[in-house]
């Protein structure tokens, strides 16, 4: 990193304001030519009026307007930089670039935003970047929100109680802000874009629950049946919430735990009973829930379960109890007697390929 004078940062400054006069005495003498530009059109108008007032001054003959899909839009002695935004609506809110800023020109530490409001009377304003960044919207990816009549001490980054400069030098900058707006939510609320831990990977794209492919299927389902036992009661709510966050939809997603009917199970003196159709998932998906259940954290989804990720620890087996204890809890089968349930989950346990790897080496069978 290069070092700049408190000087060259003050002369910069005047620059940037030198250039909001120059754009706005001239979109005050032609407003009709400014309300049809916007984009790139606009980023050269701005990157002309900064040569313009650059003359006479240390940046003069160091104003290059960027090709591509760079951030900043226009670089200034290497340094210094211009994100151009726009509106054609009569506002000072828009929305910016990515909190990644993973096609950050290299070398750019500070960046003025100069924002061309097109609606109503044509207008200019340029500010430090971070001053105008009121919070932070999610399209394909999160975004910073704009507003140029932000008050000072009123940014996403003074409510976070994290500085742009340190977030945006953090390795994963989407944690810390998935972190405060979770902080935020009420209950029965989740982020779309984030998953439930802060370390999470989520899917960038959306697809359809039919999309997805069958083993991948079993895993969100096991992960339900683990984190979300409410299910077998018929709450599907935070399941719901947990897939979108992963970029699932799925309009008929009661049917993943209730298609088929009621299961009938003959029991060791001779009586038929009938379950709801979710314990023929449980039964069907039990090597799998077993080994969600055996990972370190089993509330971080992980698409590549196996059992050389797994604990294997007592803390299986007491994760394993505590599991069943919720199945029954929330189960509504006022008929049949829990302990019977607990019986046939615990038998299917047992004869599990994976209870068996599981706790061969360090626990003795207790199902």
């Amino acid at each position: 990193m290069q070092a700049i004078s408190q000087a060259h940062i003050l002369a910069f400054a005047s620059l940037m304001a030198r250039t909001d006069e120059f754009l706005n005495a001239d979109a005050k003498m032609r407003p009709e030519y400014y309300q049809g530009r916007g984009g790139r059109l606009l980023e050269d108008d701005v990157c002309h009026a900064l040569e313009y007032c650059a003359q006479g001054t240390p940046f003069a003959g160091q104003i290059v307007k960027i090709s591509g899909q760079k951030f900043p839009d226009i670089v200034v002695a290497n340094y210094f930089g211009v994100e151009v935004k726009s509106t054609k609506d009569n506002n000072w809110t828009s929305v910016g670039s990515s909190i990644l800023e993973s096609s950050r020109v290299s070398g750019v530490e500070l960046i003025y935003l100069t924002f061309g409001k097109l609606g109503g009377t044509v207008s200019f304003i340029s500010r430090p970047y971070e001053q105008c960044l009121s919070g932070i919207a999610v399209t394909h990816m999160p975004r910073y929100l704009i507003n140029m009549q932000l008050p000072l001490g009123n940014t996403i980054f003074d409510e976070m109680g994290l500085s742009y400069e340190q977030l945006r030098h953090l390795d994963n900058p989407i944690a810390p802000v998935s972190n405060f707006y979770r902080s935020r939510l009420a209950p029965g609320e989740s982020l779309w874009w984030a998953g439930s831990n802060a370390d999470e990977t989520v899917l960038d794209k959306i697809r359809l629950w039919r999309n997805v492919p069958l083993e991948l299927k079993k895993l969100f389902k096991s992960y339900a049946l683990v984190n979300f036992p409410q299910i077998v009661g018929g709450n599907y709510d935070e399941y719901g919430l947990f897939l979108a966050s992963q970029g699932v939809v799925d309009s008929h997603l009661r049917d993943q735990f209730s298609s088929g009917g009621q299961m009938a199970i003959t029991l060791s003196d001779g009586s038929l009973i009938k379950l709801p159709a979710v314990f023929r998932r449980i039964f069907e998906l039990i090597d799998t829930i077993l080994l969600t259940l055996a990972q370190e954290d089993p509330k971080l989804f992980n698409a590549s379960l196996s059992l050389s990720s797994a604990l294997n620890t007592e803390l299986i087996s007491a994760r394993i109890n505590q599991w069943l204890a919720s199945i029954i809890h929330y189960s509504s089968i006022p008929t049949l007697d829990p302990n019977i349930i607990y019986d046939l989950i615990s038998r299917a346990i047992a004869s599990s390929p994976n209870y068996l790897a599981l706790t061969s080496q360090n626990h003795p069978s207790s199902y």
